[in-house]
């Protein structure tokens, strides 16, 4: 008998808890990116690397500058810039954030899967929330060499985020709902760019001091986990207020995300010897090298090159995220309708849309580059580069759903583990290649992305899948004729499996 007091709170919840969940999950990422890319905006105003004499290298293909006050007529007044860190010392800093990121991934998808993805991504996210509002104290005392420490732990608190995340919506969302959820959930990344560059520009301009972006962005972090303990549960036999209708739907619909070999050993041995997780492995270092480059080192761009102030740069550079934000959902919408027209099917959309969101960036972001000094021209290519970008939450972002519903938290916590060398390389490598910060050293870090993007979507397109794989749930699909590498669940187990599947031939 359910309790009176029960029954009138599953009443008021008119919105189905799923759609809670999603929209949750939109903050929870939202805040992630908030706290990961305000230093990308913030070290525009941190480091005074204004030069002079000797020192200051002749650039013909220069912009002009359009900031109002001006030091000697030579570069902009920043009152706040206390630190005199070269270009690679800052990429240095700015990757410090994916060496945490990346250690903390794969713990972080196994303690999703064993106690729940709730507080695994929710006390990962608070313990960032703290480094932010710490990050002042931090670099005024101890500098960069402290600051990039702190970088790193607030990357292994956001490590689990995606992991857990993955966790969540395998035992929340239906198959033929993912590319609109995902879009939802994952679309946050987009609004915590929008929300961090707009809102980290705001707070600094008119000589605003780059402290008060981390107290803000710390305290919205706390907020979001007051928020998330109180409305989200890791399942949705756990959530005390679900309706009885909405519970059966997600009970009929959502593939192995109860079975019992979410309880089995990982099956690493299976999964590095599959084809189509490699492929998602590669079609995300693609992506995340695209990704991170416009994400880490676009504010640079726009302040060091295109030479805007810094209140336009929070505007200009939060408006491809934006575009991003409103692609993302316009495909999934497409690519979920076409899925339930059987007008092509779920590897198919999975790879239309991964292409989409690889091959276009990697042009256009060429272009802005040999838009030279056009400013609306290259603004232009880089908002029509991030709309393309969206695809890529319809194709390969949820395509571990499609592979392994059971084990997506431990695939994506290997995959985002891995892709995430590119969120270390890319802005070491582009203060490497950009030590002047001109135009020309840009283009050849654009040209470089290009390559990479481009590379690795075809990889992808020839090994992806959209199928639920047989290491997944081997007592539904057994074991492959060809399999030769030891069991993969408890020996007890495999001996039964073995006697279900004898007739299929399936056996070791």
């Amino acid at each position: 008998m359910i309790p009176r007091w029960k029954r009138v709170i599953i009443k008021c919840c008119i919105i189905p808890q799923r759609y809670v969940l999603g929209i949750m999950g939109l903050l929870a990422v939202c805040n992630a990116y908030t706290m990961r890319v305000c230093l990308n905006l913030a070290v525009t105003q941190m480091v005074n690397n204004t030069k002079s004499g000797e020192e200051a290298k002749y650039d013909p293909d220069a912009c002009p500058d359009d900031s109002v006050l001006l030091v000697n007529g030579t570069a902009p007044y920043k009152p706040h810039a206390i630190f005199d860190w070269s270009e690679s010392t800052q990429g240095l800093i700015l990757s410090g954030f994916y060496y945490g990121y990346c250690i903390t991934q794969v713990p972080g998808g196994y303690l999703a899967q064993k106690y729940g993805g709730k507080w695994t991504l929710g006390i990962g996210l608070l313990s960032t929330a703290l480094f932010t509002l710490l990050t002042p104290i931090v670099v005024t005392t101890g500098g960069a060499t402290w600051l990039f420490i702190l970088r790193v732990l607030q990357g292994m608190g956001e490590g689990p985020t995606m992991p857990a995340l993955m966790v969540v919506l395998a035992k929340w969302v239906p198959p033929h709902e993912r590319s609109i959820q995902g879009a939802l959930v994952f679309g946050g990344a987009q609004i915590g760019n929008i929300f961090g560059s707009f809102m980290s520009g705001f707070l600094m301009a008119g000589n605003g001091h780059w402290a008060n972006v981390f107290y803000f962005f710390g305290c919205f972090g706390i907020l979001w986990f007051l928020l998330w303990s109180i409305l989200c549960y890791s399942s949705p036999d756990t959530h005390p207020f679900i309706s009885d209708g909405e519970y059966k739907y997600l009970s009929e619909t959502i593939t192995g995300s109860e079975n019992k070999s979410t309880r089995d050993p990982i099956p690493w041995k299976a999964i590095l010897r599959s084809a189509p997780a490699w492929a998602l492995l590669f079609a995300a270092v693609g992506h995340d090298w695209g990704y991170y480059t416009m994400v880490t080192d676009l504010p640079k761009y726009m302040t060091d090159v295109l030479k805007f102030n810094i209140a336009a740069t929070g505007t200009l550079t939060a408006l491809p995220y934006l575009a991003m934000w409103i692609s993302s959902f316009v495909f999934g919408v497409i690519c979920d309708y076409c899925v339930k027209k059987n007008w092509h099917s779920i590897k198919t959309g999975r790879i239309v849309y991964t292409t989409i969101a690889a091959t276009g960036p990697a042009i256009c972001i060429v272009l802005a580059s040999y838009a030279g000094c056009d400013r609306f021209a290259a603004v232009a290519y880089f908002i029509a580069s991030m709309a393309l970008m969206g695809g890529f939450y319809s194709g390969m972002k949820v395509n571990a759903l499609d592979l392994a519903p059971n084990y997506a938290g431990s695939l994506t916590a290997m995959i985002n583990g891995t892709s995430t060398l590119s969120g270390i390389i890319t802005p070491y490598l582009i203060g490497l290649l950009t030590p002047d910060s001109t135009l020309k050293q840009w283009r050849v870090a654009f040209w470089i992305c290009f390559a990479v993007l481009v590379v690795t979507n075809i990889i992808y397109n020839i090994w992806a899948d959209g199928k639920q794989q047989w290491w997944d749930d081997i007592r539904k699909f057994g074991y492959p004729d060809d399999w030769k590498h030891g069991p993969l669940k408890r020996s007890d187990d495999d001996k039964e499996t073995n006697k279900k599947n004898k007739n299929k031939g399936t056996t070791l």
